[in-house]
């Protein structure tokens, strides 16, 4: 084999491990928006004619699964889809309780003190996060830590 030829095989190997390596990156990246007003309709599709399927209140988390024009077309997190128009949108992390009830604790762990619950279906405000845990503030502003796997969103 000549040194061009091994050459050119060591390239094409690079050439195919980096696209590998991008390609599993981009599915990765979710882009999320949250809802920017105190109530924002999910349509049937991408327009104001588009029946609307719901009413989400602010803050509600979404998953941009498209885009039509200025339209975003979203997954919840029941994995329900719909239309959102996008300058009712922001990019303020929000997460949504996904269980019947979970514990807000005053630290990131179990061995914290609980402060208060959140209900199936919360939206709360995400303020941080420490490994797999979300610190939150519900909308009665309590602020607390929560379990990650117990929420979705951000």
């Amino acid at each position: 084999m000549t040194l061009s030829r091994s050459l050119s095989r060591s390239l094409s190997g690079l050439f195919l491990s980096a696209f590998l390596i991008l390609s599993a990156s981009a599915a990765d990246a979710r882009q999320m928006i949250s809802i920017d007003r105190p109530e924002v309709n999910m349509r049937t599709g991408a327009s104001t004619r588009d029946a609307p399927l719901w009413t989400l209140s602010a803050g509600y988390p979404l998953l941009v699964i498209g885009q039509q024009g200025q339209w975003y077309k979203v997954r919840d997190f029941e994995n329900d889809e719909g239309w959102v128009y996008r300058p009712l949108t922001a990019k303020k992390p929000h997460h949504v309780v996904k269980s019947k009830i979970v514990n807000l604790r005053s630290g990131p762990g179990t061995k914290h003190t609980v402060v208060g619950k959140a209900e199936y279906g919360e939206v709360l405000r995400t303020l941080g996060r420490r490994a797999d845990w979300v610190r939150v503030r519900t909308s009665g502003g309590q602020i607390g830590w929560i379990s990650g796997r117990l929420l979705w969103g951000w």
